[in-house]
């Protein structure tokens, strides 16, 4: 069965930088997109990046030039480089397994539970 486990998360100051882990098992992550997610509290959970499997990768735009998502499918893991981070960049960030991208999106088979990520003075 799927199963993907986010760590990383933490306290960060405002332009600071913080980078998440995504590790995964139980399925061959080298066939399938994957993305990250963010649910900021009171807000609706959104779609943060996604990758090909091929390593295209796409963001969006509130991210875009500070956040770099990569796949290193030897160790079935991807991560999220986190730079420059703002406050509104609070939340609980889980990873997905994706059917494919479609730009930043994710078509989402399923995710992990999440790493709650707070940037704060």
């Amino acid at each position: 069965q799927f199963a993907l486990v986010e760590s990383g998360g933490g306290l960060a100051q405002p332009g600071g930088s913080l980078r998440l882990s995504c590790a995964t098992s139980g399925f061959t992550m080298n066939t399938y997109a994957m993305g990250w997610f963010r649910q900021a509290p009171g807000k609706e959970r959104e779609g943060v990046s996604c990758i090909s499997s091929r390593a295209t990768t796409g963001y969006t735009d509130s991210v875009k030039a500070r956040f770099i998502m990569s796949r290193d499918n030897d160790k079935s893991t991807v991560y999220l480089q986190m730079n420059s981070l703002k406050t509104g960049d609070t939340g609980v960030y889980a990873c997905a397994a994706c059917c494919g991208c479609s730009g930043y999106i994710c078509d989402e088979h399923c995710g992990g539970r999440g790493t709650q990520v707070t940037v704060s003075a």
